[in-house]
């Protein structure tokens, strides 16, 4: 409807709309139980042990994926019977979103080098060679010392996406009261912290004050008087805080720093829920 008036729309669904991940999940309905089908749960190993987690972890969000698995023969199987099942519905991967990974070690994919790790919903995940007393296990009964470490943490490219959500704002806001451009980089700071909050970013939360931090700075000499030295301007919109001599604040509002986002891990859901 537009303005009173109704219009046919010929495809597609308004971006970001609740729709379009509901329809997903009807379109992608029984996908991976399909798959799960054509895997025994467990298989004898070359050395003799026995594999009891051999089935592939399958992990959706909406139409968003990922595979993993040990042996990179069960990917590319995998791989098939997605494109095969796919092509039953009508729909098929996208390839330039489409990759194998190696979450410790870099791989060669189509006569290229692949860093280890990858990219999922805004997060990095990657595995990382570590000693023993900081090592993961396989867990069960017997567990058996792994020799790394998976860490997950926010992407680089949604840090830069950040930077440049927070770059944008100073920008239209610089002839703006500070109060003003607090009002309107605290939702935006306390949001991407909330959603990085359950996973390893301590370091990205510091790095990210520190940079916002040099941001502010050049936005306080951009409004600076010629005759006005520079530590004079400073302390007009920064001061005596919770953030220590250097918080950027008025008399009724404080900015939020990335920094002061307690990490908090998630409770894991399970799996009949």
């Amino acid at each position: 409807m537009d303005k009173g008036i109704f219009e046919e729309t010929d495809s597609g669904t308004p971006q970001g709309g609740v729709i379009s991940p509901l329809l997903a999940n009807i379109a992608l309905h029984g996908m991976i139980k399909d798959l799960e089908k054509h895997f025994p749960n467990s298989k004898k190993r070359e050395g003799g042990s026995i594999n009891r987690r051999f089935k592939p972890r399958f992990i959706r969000y909406a139409d968003d994926f990922v595979i993993l698995h040990e042996d990179y023969d069960v990917i590319l199987q995998c791989k098939k019977l997605i494109a095969q099942w796919l092509e039953k519905v009508g729909l098929e991967l996208k390839q330039e979103k489409t990759s194998i990974r190696h979450t410790l070690k870099s791989i060669k994919q189509d006569g290229k080098i692949v860093d280890p790790g990858f990219d999922f919903l805004g997060f990095n995940i990657r595995s990382y060679p570590v000693g023993k007393h900081h090592s993961g296990n396989t867990g069960g009964k017997h567990p058996r010392i792994i020799g790394f470490k998976t860490i997950i943490k926010p992407s680089k490219k949604k840090i830069l996406a950040h930077h440049e959500a927070i770059k944008e704002v100073i920008k239209a806001n610089k002839k703006a009261p500070q109060a003003a451009l607090i009002a309107r980089l605290n939702p935006i700071i306390r949001g991407w912290c909330n959603y990085y909050r359950t996973v390893a970013s301590k370091e990205t939360f510091s790095s990210e004050a520190h940079i916002l931090w040099n941001m502010l700075r050049a936005w306080t000499v951009s409004r600076k008087k010629k005759k006005t030295t520079l530590n004079k301007a400073l302390r007009k919109y920064f001061s005596n805080g919770k953030h220590g001599l250097w918080t950027f604040q008025t008399k009724d509002c404080v900015l939020y720093h990335h920094a002061e986002t307690e990490i908090r891990r998630h409770q894991l859901v399970k799996l009949e829920a």
